[in-house]
């Protein structure tokens, strides 16, 4: 009668690891999304600081300006300023990463613009081709 009422144990080598194998694939799953956004990441400097200029390249930097009013206004190479829209910006962009992918890009946002404008400005240009994008600074003023 005793044997009966005994509950049946599991030996050792039976030991359930579904939940381990759930966990790791979270962490992979985790792993997947995050490491993208650590591969494209964008150097960023702010106005006014002291910094280093750029190592002097054989190409012309392309420069996209975003204007205190929100405009865009691209230069590439020695051509001046043009106003552009935002498509074009991309298409611009990108037909010059098409011929020459080696060039720089640089953004050249107004102190009063938005932060998430510069910041959608320099989304555009990654879309377009560039694989990395600078921010163009000023030194800070001797006066303070």
């Amino acid at each position: 009668m005793r044997r009966a009422h005994r509950a049946r144990r599991k030996p050792m080598s039976e030991i359930n690891v579904v939940p381990y194998i759930d966990v790791m694939l979270v962490l992979l799953v985790i792993f997947m999304v995050t490491a993208p956004l650590l591969y494209q990441g964008v150097d960023v400097e702010l106005p006014r600081v002291e910094a280093e200029p750029l190592p002097q390249d054989e190409n012309d930097p392309v420069i996209v300006t975003v204007t205190r009013e929100g405009e865009l206004l691209v230069s590439i190479g020695a051509d001046p300023d043009e106003p552009v829209g935002r498509a074009d910006v991309t298409e611009l962009v990108g037909r010059v990463m098409r011929n020459s992918p080696g060039t720089p890009v640089l953004v050249r946002g107004d102190e009063q613009v938005p932060y998430g404008r510069v910041l959608d400005t320099m989304s555009m240009l990654q879309q377009a081709g560039a694989p990395k994008v600078g921010l163009m600074t000023r030194p800070p003023s001797d006066d303070g």
